[in-house]
């Protein structure tokens, strides 16, 4: 198939294309600057850019929509660009082009509003009580690509949740380098149970979506591992995998969700190039329970997990022991 990806430059996007690309695929992808990715067609540009987002469509018959702004904070403004116009961009561009399937990928904090999550499916995204401007706008896109769904063209929305792994930079690197620093928390007992995805098994999923939304569409799925464990032993042994000592810094939740409140507030306030180091987001995702009933994901898109969790820990490990030995 003729297939374009947009935002490629990112580990996921990059990962997507490059599998898409040993299928036989032909691909095409969309991001602001080169994708590396040996074999495929790079359109230098952005979502928001109807000329060159129409150029990266010519000719598809099939799209992957990752790009995203991406970020804890920051200016309301650049989210609704990119999370709500840019999807609106590259529908009605791929509607014209003529393109027949969409694969979009989302978040589950579109539906997330703060409470525990305990073998749930993948419920409505609602940008009116999403967490944050992330959440929020990402909300808002999923929506309008469900909207666009029809026989003529087909959207399949995955919710991707917690990826980590060699090369991740959203969650892996940050809690390996807090770690490494003294500075990543487990919040109360540490016991609440959440799922995540390996990198591996998510870039798998989306290769299967692509085949999947021709048979079902019209509806959203969170894609995880399957494997809840307890979040501080997670984030504790991802931090070992890295290098670091176990996170001995403890903190009870509600002086957690207070603070993150607080330094919302400072980092609006202010102005920062880096992410905040804690917000009531986080706070709530590092001390609640969030896991997911996998059984209608597998089944829509004939896939399981093929890395565990003690796999990918063994692989991380393995990518790090790498890079520290060639900086010896």
């Amino acid at each position: 198939m003729k297939i374009t990806v947009t935002g490629a430059s990112g580990l996921l996007g990059s990962s997507v294309a490059r599998a898409l690309v040993a299928d036989g695929h032909e691909v095409t992808t969309l991001q602001r600057r080169p994708s590396s990715v040996a074999g495929a067609r790079d359109v230098i540009g952005s979502v928001t850019d109807p000329s060159r987002t129409a150029e990266a469509l010519t000719g598809a018959e099939a799209v992957v929509h990752l790009a995203a702004k991406v970020s804890m904070m920051g200016d309301p403004s650049e989210f609704e660009a990119v999370n709500i116009g840019g999807t609106r961009t590259l529908v009605d561009a791929a509607q014209a082009a003529g393109v027949k399937r969409l694969v979009h990928i989302s978040s589950p904090s579109v539906a997330h509003t703060g409470d525990s999550i305990i073998g749930a499916g993948a419920g409505p995204a609602s940008p009116e009580l999403a967490r944050g401007e992330y959440a929020r706008t990402k909300a808002a896109g999923e929506l309008i690509a469900l909207d666009a769904d029809s026989q003529d063209f087909k959207v399949l929305v995955l919710r991707p949740h917690l990826m980590w792994g060699p090369g991740d930079t959203q969650l892996t690197e940050r809690v390996i380098d807090r770690a490494r620093a003294g500075r990543m928390p487990i919040l109360g007992s540490g016991a609440p149970l959440v799922d995540a995805l390996f990198v591996d098994n998510a870039v798998e999923a989306i290769v299967a979506a692509v085949d999947a939304v021709a048979a079902t569409h019209g509806e959203s799925l969170v894609v995880t591992n399957g494997q809840p464990r307890p979040i501080g032993e997670l984030m504790s042994r991802i931090a070992i995998a890295g290098g670091a000592e176990v996170p001995k810094l403890r903190i009870p939740v509600g002086p957690a969700l207070a603070a993150g409140s607080v330094v919302e507030k400072a980092w609006e306030l202010g102005e920062h190039d880096d992410e905040p180091p804690l917000t009531r987001f986080l706070a709530e995702q590092l001390s609640t329970a969030h896991w997911f009933d996998q059984r209608r994901t597998q089944k829509v898109l004939g896939w399981t997990p093929r890395v565990s969790i003690e796999e990918g820990l063994r692989i991380l490990a393995a990518h790090y022991s790498g890079a520290a030995s060639d900086t010896e």
